[in-house]
């Protein structure tokens, strides 16, 4: 039988020599994040993805493994345990498998065939079900158990029993069981109808007449029926074609030639099938459709997240931010180039001509006071008002103030907790969603760690989502994307610093505090000060930890402390010094290096050449932030209304969701537009998102526009402008 790790290799097509050394790191403790980064060598330049998948795939199977043990074990206990089932256990590939092996073993709640086997009707049911040739008649059998004691009036009462032990005893079968749930995922149809028999027009109209074959249908539209399912909208059911199903069921349980009891016995098997297997394998098929379109829908979550916390930051400018309101107004608040509140402000742009004159008035003094060079606007309510306002507010600036619409999303889960209030106790709940807006333009990442990730919005369906993996799984995704960006111990919040590897909510605030209490870090190794701050945590957490008031270059680098030795061998190889490194004046150095040989220098330097190379481009940008290596943001000094769109119009937008049937851009009209997957490109993909990541700044041309239903839709392809199907 092959072992974890040798699974593992062939699953993930890597060395098992490299499986087997992310194994022990993981089971040492070490991160993700750390292991990726840091650890190159042991794993053969895995990514963290993949490093995540391994992880995961090592639970399952050490799960899997642990149930086969508990399996063995209980029926061991019944004395029922022989070499051929422990085999088939140890040989079964998935839980499903081991639970379809346990099913006979299992104590069940009481049922038909065990109400016959307390009649005493379990050895008439094994002598029919032998179906040996010279089997006797069933009747004739049957006449033999009469017992008025125990229940059984006659034959047809003891035949009925027997048929009922049959039936579950067929329903229990795991080869039954495991081709049954083959032929399902093969041949059978999933279809919804309307629950109602006049049903009104709502969002599942699609779903009243639907119908696809189990192994195509999409995983969205499994989401979509689910939801349907459960607000009463639709009915769902699974269809599979009787005669092929029962088929599977003939094949194992009805012996030929035939014989007396084999009819009796294609009797219960018919039983077992309507009673028992179909209902079951149909909810196991919903089941696993679900699993399936859920593991779908997070990691689309997850693909779309990515990219919207790692959107280049607009660093260094006076901004201001507007929740736009209508009732309560439009929320104002001013921050520096490093976030702080400079000022704030509330104002009514959508309350008639003269209010939206005095905003304007109020907003224009702001601009010039504080000499704001952005604005973000949130895209919530009143948003599409409140960047028309801005349009008129900013054209006298003649090009010097822009604006950029900005995902409000959790902005109001923010405002509302602990830590805002902790972070800006003189606002009001409001003032601080302003503030929140605002620094999400300046440094998408560093506010967005502070709100729960499932309330971002970037996917579908999220709600419906078993939440502790989607928790599991985004938070994997800010984890990876922290540490990718690093961060400046002596200015990030706790919530950023609790992200950080080997980092918690405790040792995070611990790090505050200290900060508090003792000015800035001037040193890495400073940080190992901070109370419950140990060497583990310290090994895990140093190289994404930047300490920009250093005197060494290398506390402000993605460089481990555990290679500082080799930083400094690899300068004086090359003919560098560290003053060289702080004024950036190592353009040749991998030139150098390649010259005198990486492998050659790797090994003077007592690393791998993974390391090295790492090492080498963090001495050649110290400080560098990997999203200052993206597109910059698509920043706007006008505004389009719906009605101003016509066909065949091209556009740059900025993509804001990727989803499995296309795109929504914003194209700088208050509704995104759609870009459907077929107009995304011109060969073939299987999802929007091998070409599109939210965020990205794109070209597209108007197919059509719908004022009325508020629809637009786009294209990437010149060539479909003529397509509105």
């Amino acid at each position: 039988m092959q072992t974890i790790v040798q699974i593992l290799s062939k699953e993930l097509e890597k060395k098992e020599e490299y499986v087997q050394n992310v194994v022990t790191l993981l089971d040492e403790g070490n991160t993700v994040p750390f292991i990726a980064r840091y650890r190159k060598e042991m794993h053969g330049t895995m990514d963290d993805q993949t490093i995540r998948t391994l992880a995961d795939r090592l639970q399952y199977l050490r799960n899997l493994e642990a149930r086969r043990q508990e399996v063995k074990t209980s029926i061991e206990n019944q004395g029922k345990l022989t070499e051929e089932l422990s085999a088939q256990i140890d040989g079964a590939q998935t839980l499903a498998e081991v639970e379809d092996l346990y099913r006979p073993y299992k104590q069940k709640r009481r049922t038909r065939a065990t109400v016959a086997k307390e009649k005493g009707l379990e050895p008439l049911a094994e002598i029919l079900y032998a179906q040996s040739p010279d089997c006797p008649d069933p009747a004739a059998e049957a006449a033999k158990y009469i017992d008025g004691e125990k229940g059984v009036e006659n034959a047809e009462q003891a035949l009925a029993g027997a048929s009922d032990i049959i039936a579950e005893r067929i329903s229990d079968d795991a080869e039954i069981r495991k081709n049954m749930r083959e032929v399902y995922l093969q041949q059978a149809d999933i279809s919804s109808c309307a629950a109602k028999k006049n049903p009104e027009d709502t969002v599942y109209r699609n779903y009243y007449q639907f119908l696809s074959p189990v192994n195509k249908v999409q995983g969205h539209q499994i989401l979509a029926m689910n939801r349907g399912e459960r607000e009463e909208v639709l009915k769902v059911a699974v269809e599979m074609n009787r005669d092929a199903a029962l088929a599977v069921v003939y094949r194992h349980a009805v012996k030929k030639p035939s014989c007396a009891s084999t009819a009796f016995v294609r009797g219960a098997a018919d039983d077992a099938y309507d009673r028992l297997i179909a209902p079951s394998v149909e909810r196991e098929i919903r089941n696993l459709l679900t699993e399936e379109a859920s593991e779908g829908a997070i990691g689309q979550f997850a693909l779309n997240l990515k990219p919207l916390l790692m959107q280049p930051p607009v660093k260094g400018f006076v901004t201001m931010g507007l929740d736009p309101g209508y009732r309560m107004g439009c929320k104002v608040a001013v921050v520096d180039g490093t976030g702080k509140v400079l000022d704030t402000a509330v104002v009514y742009p959508t309350h008639g001509e003269k209010q939206k004159k005095e905003c304007i008035e109020k907003l224009t003094y702001l601009i010039k006071k504080h000499k704001v060079k952005h604005i973000a606007i949130g895209n919530g309510t009143a948003s599409r008002e409140t960047e028309q306002m801005t349009v008129e507010l900013i054209a006298p600036f003649k090009g010097e103030v822009s604006y950029m619409i900005v995902n409000e999303a959790g902005a109001s889960v923010y405002s509302a907790s602990k830590l805002a209030a902790q972070e800006f106790p003189e606002y009001d709940v409001n003032l601080r969603s302003a503030v929140s807006i605002a620094r999400r333009l300046q440094d998408p990442l560093a506010e967005l760690v502070k709100i729960d990730p499932k309330s971002i919005g970037v996917g579908q369906y999220q709600h419906d989502m078993p939440q502790a993996r989607l928790g599991e799984t985004l938070d994997g995704v800010v984890e990876d994307c922290v540490n990718a960006v690093g961060v400046d111990v002596n200015t990030a919040s706790a919530p950023l610093l609790a992200r950080v590897a080997g980092l918690n909510a405790g040792t995070a605030a611990n790090i505050v505090k200290y900060r508090e209490e003792n000015g800035t870090f001037t040193a890495r190794k400073q940080i190992l000060k901070v109370p419950k701050l140990g060497a583990k945590a310290f090994e895990q957490c140093a190289g994404f930890l930047r300490v920009p008031e250093s005197k060494s270059v290398l506390d402000n680098t993605a460089v481990h402390p555990e290679s500082y030795e080799a930083a400094e061998k690899l300068l004086s190889i090359c003919g560098y010094s560290m003053d060289e490194v702080k004024e950036g004046k190592l353009a040749h150095l991998k030139e150098r290096l390649v010259s005198y040989g990486k492998d050659r220098a790797a090994e003077a330097c007592g690393v791998g050449v993974p390391t090295l190379m790492d090492v080498a481009a963090e001495l050649m940008k110290p400080g560098r932030d990997p999203r200052d290596e993206l597109p910059a943001p698509l920043l706007r000094t006008d505004v389009l209304e719906i009605k101003d769109l016509k066909p065949g119009m091209e556009l740059k937008g900025t993509v804001r969701n990727v989803i499995d049937f296309g795109a929504f851009v914003d194209i700088g009209v208050h509704q995104d537009g759609l870009v459907h997957i077929s107009r995304i490109c011109d060969r073939y993909i299987r999802h929007p998102s091998e070409v599109l990541s939210v965020g990205d700044v794109v070209t597209v041309w108007v197919i059509e526009a719908d004022e009325k239903k508020k629809r637009i839709s786009l294209t990437m392809r010149k060539d479909k402008l003529g397509d509105k199907n």
